[in-house]
């Protein structure tokens, strides 16, 4: 490694150490709290697809916590222990909890639930969808380091709505990106996620379409729940399938997209089993 790297990387490093040592004070707080878990959970995907709406339903099960965006990934890199990154996923689902779950002016605050709070750990996670991909293709021996630092059964949640739509959020809500570009930058974290499927065994993914979501919320929350392995309580799916909206916004309409745009995408779309189904008047 280059001097001025290493120089890099070790200020990193420095620059977290305050952040280490309160959480390893945070971890001995929370000893015994682990012993139940059964998997840990990443998001992998897209901005704008609706990462934060299913990790803050999961998050309001009483067995599971779902932290927002802490990036695990960066604390397993610069040498962060097993405990210390559980602890602080913990520490952030209950401050995003406190903040009633607020994220870019939305609440998915779910009333009368375990929101920041569990009745028996069993499932941990962080919801970090784009960033996550980017992350694990640029850096490869970041994913058996996380398997060996984690011990515990990787799940990932793959969330994902029409390509246009997301891609249009995309456009409508980055700065100063066109629509090219946020098809490119789309594109290429739907390769990124081609990528982590081939390289993960199977029943490691799970896809779920946001569609899928608002037509029938009990449905979709039960197959996540058998994916991670916990009960889909009745109390929890009424209350989650309440807190989602009936319809979902065709962002696509808000830009305009030259032929082509649409047929790039269009062929883009087909190399990809996972958004059959999809299309612009779809």
């Amino acid at each position: 490694m280059r001097p001025g790297k290493l120089a890099k990387r070790f200020g990193h490093w420095l620059g977290l150490l305050p952040e280490w040592i309160r959480a390893r004070a945070l971890a001995r707080q929370e000893r015994g709290r682990f012993d139940a878990l059964q998997a840990f959970v990443l998001f992998v995907g897209y901005p704008r697809s609706g990462h934060s709406l299913v990790g803050s339903l999961l998050d309001a099960h009483p067995d599971v916590a779902i932290a927002h965006e802490l990036h695990v990934l960066r604390y397993v890199k610069y040498g962060f222990g097993r405990e210390q990154i559980f602890a602080m996923l913990l520490e952030n689902a209950a401050a995003m909890a406190d903040s009633g779950r607020t994220v870019t002016g939305y609440s998915y605050a779910i009333p009368g639930q375990w929101q920041g709070r569990t009745r028996r750990l069993r499932v941990l996670g962080d919801k970090r969808g784009g960033t996550t991909i980017r992350k694990l293709r640029a850096r490869p021996w970041l994913l058996p380091r996380l398997e060996r630092r984690i011990a515990l059964p990787l799940r990932f949640v793959h969330v994902l709505r029409n390509p246009f739509d997301n891609i249009a959020t995309i456009c409508l809500r980055g700065e100063s990106r066109t629509l090219d570009a946020s098809i490119e930058h789309y594109f290429g974290m739907v390769e990124g996620v081609a990528w982590l499927k081939e390289r993960l065994p199977a029943g490691s993914v799970i896809d779920v379409r946001h569609e899928d979501l608002v037509a029938d919320p009990a449905a979709e929350l039960a197959r996540l729940c058998g994916f991670l392995g916990v009960e889909p309580e009745p109390g929890w799916l009424a209350a989650c399938s309440a807190a989602v909206w009936k319809q979902t916004h065709r962002s696509r309409d808000g830009v305009v997209w030259t032929p082509a745009q649409r047929e790039e995408v269009e062929k883009r779309m087909a190399r990809h089993p996972f958004l059959a189904g999809y299309g612009f008047s779809a």
